[in-house]
């Protein structure tokens, strides 16, 4: 028969114990708050954009929601590790060389096309129609992806397909965006169903709707619809088309479709770290 057995732990082991056992929980507390302060730091880095990329502490306490002794010792921090600069009287903040250090070498490793895949395949499969994905190279457009519709009349422009961007949906939803429309002045003035289009009013239609539109215009019986898309500096890139026959591309099919277009222009552009 076993009899229970009972150890007797002296003062000074039950103390060694104790103290050894609190220690991971002050390591444990102190990781807590640190891991907090790095959260706070990264929020004021994501309160800049295209639009905000200047602000004083007192805009960047109502974005951050930060007391004003953590803000200025977070600011501080990043400042001495050049993630943010400031300058100028009164005092404004800005972000650092850095981040534009970080985003070159984000931006030199990505594959537009692998990046695009999944939005192009989903837009695809919303609108069973081809879908392209152009990109922009001086003053031409540049097909370098393309999901073909599966339907017996549909279209398709093929891979290292390249166009101006005066014409056509998905030239001018790039175009829109640029500043090289002077670049066309005087070029030949496309032609939309046999009348001359007014480049200049069309463009910026196209920047109010933030897509475009265009009906037998580059392929007989085809109708385009086009978005663009942005880098993380905000400027253009390409566009976002969807291709399909006037017998399926009817004017409720086009409104289905364009929100969808939009929304996959928008998440390709987020993707490339653009604010939208």
């Amino acid at each position: 028969m076993v009899k229970d057995v009972k150890f007797k732990i002296s003062n000074s082991t039950k103390s060694a114990v104790d103290k050894s056992s609190a220690v991971p929980a002050r390591e444990h507390n102190k990781g807590v708050g640190n891991v907090r302060a790095v959260e706070r730091a990264l929020d004021i880095l994501k309160a800049f954009n295209a639009k905000n990329y200047s602000m004083s502490a007192s805009e960047l306490m109502h974005k951050v929601n930060l007391s004003r002794p953590t803000l200025y010792r977070l600011l501080k921090t990043l400042e001495n590790n050049d993630f943010i600069s400031s300058s100028s009287e009164p005092l404004k903040f800005r972000l650092g060389p850095a981040v534009a250090q970080m985003a070159h070498a984000w931006s030199s490793a990505i594959d537009l096309k692998e990046i695009a895949q999944p939005i192009l395949e989903d837009l695809w499969n919303f609108t069973g129609e081809t879908v392209v994905l152009f990109q922009l190279q001086g003053l031409n457009r540049v097909c370098i992806a393309e999901l073909a519709s599966q339907h017996a009349l549909s279209y398709k422009m093929g891979v290292g397909y390249k166009e101006l961007i005066s014409v056509g949906a998905s030239g001018r939803a790039i175009l829109a965006f640029t500043d090289l429309i002077q670049e066309f002045e005087t070029a030949p003035i496309p032609t939309v169903k046999n009348k001359k289009l007014n480049l200049k009013k069309e463009l910026e239609l196209i920047r109010q709707k933030g897509y475009a539109l265009s009906q037998e215009e580059v392929i007989d019986g085809a109708v385009a619809i086009a978005a663009p898309f942005f880098k993380n500096t905000g400027e253009i890139v390409g566009a976002i088309a969807v291709f399909g026959p006037s017998v399926r591309m009817k004017k409720a099919e086009i409104v289905k479709h364009v929100k969808h277009l939009l929304e996959a222009s928008n998440k390709l552009s987020i993707s490339l770290g653009a604010s939208v």
